[in-house]
């Protein structure tokens, strides 16, 4: 599991499914064992119950559901407003509980609309450690100096939300010295690591997100 998510003061990470393609049941079931609180945005709410995996929180319009709503361990969190995404409400209702590390499985696929969306929130939440998994990639933001090891050849991808200035980077294949990237302009994907060891990001403003690929 990522170095990322550890326990603080008590509190592990939250997971949130959203309503995108489903993922594998290992990585479903691996994520959950560092997350005991789950939150299900109320489209994947029907299609979660199928697997007999019981949520602590829906949340949504919750005009979709068609399972029955009056399950004793589980509380349905009606919120109703167009400003917000079912991901961003589902976001925020874990921030107001104290969250700030939280995983995000099921949001990509399905609609390529709703997955570029689902990664673009990211920016919103700069404060929140916000993990994005699917079977073949993870994606968050970084902070302004990133180190990890990584072995020969993984494939990392930086992406600009909306831009990132002064990228420096060592031990890639195509480095980058004191270089901007710009959503839509110009992007750092398809790079990948250069030798066994530690890869070290750092950049100087805006917001970066790394995404982790693997086949």
């Amino acid at each position: 599991m990522s170095s990322h998510h550890f326990v603080k003061e008590g509190q592990e990470p939250a997971l949130i499914i959203a309503n995108g393609n489903a993922c594998s049941y290992d990585l479903l079931t691996n994520i959950m064992e560092w997350c005991p609180f789950i939150v299900v945005l109320d489209g994947a709410y029907d299609r979660l119950l199928e697997m007999q995996i019981v949520p602590d929180v829906v949340i949504g319009d919750l005009d979709s559901l068609k399972a029955e709503r009056n399950h004793q361990h589980i509380k349905f969190v009606q919120l109703e407003s167009q400003e917000t995404t079912d991901l961003e409400k589902a976001i925020d209702y874990l921030s107001e509980s104290g969250y700030d590390e939280i995983n995000v499985l099921w949001a990509t696929g399905n609609r390529l609309d709703h997955t570029l969306n689902n990664v673009a929130t990211l920016a919103r939440y700069p404060k929140t450690r916000i993990v994005l998994y699917d079977d073949f990639s993870k994606c968050f933001l970084l902070p302004k100096s990133y180190k990890k090891h990584y072995d020969n050849g993984t494939a990392l991808s930086l992406i600009p939300l909306p831009n990132a200035e002064g990228i420096v980077t060592s031990n890639m294949k195509y480095p980058l010295k004191n270089e901007t990237l710009t959503y839509a302009k110009r992007s750092g994907t398809s790079n990948e690591v250069a030798s066994d060891g530690i890869v070290e990001i750092t950049y100087i403003s805006g917001l970066l997100a790394l995404i982790e690929s693997r086949s």
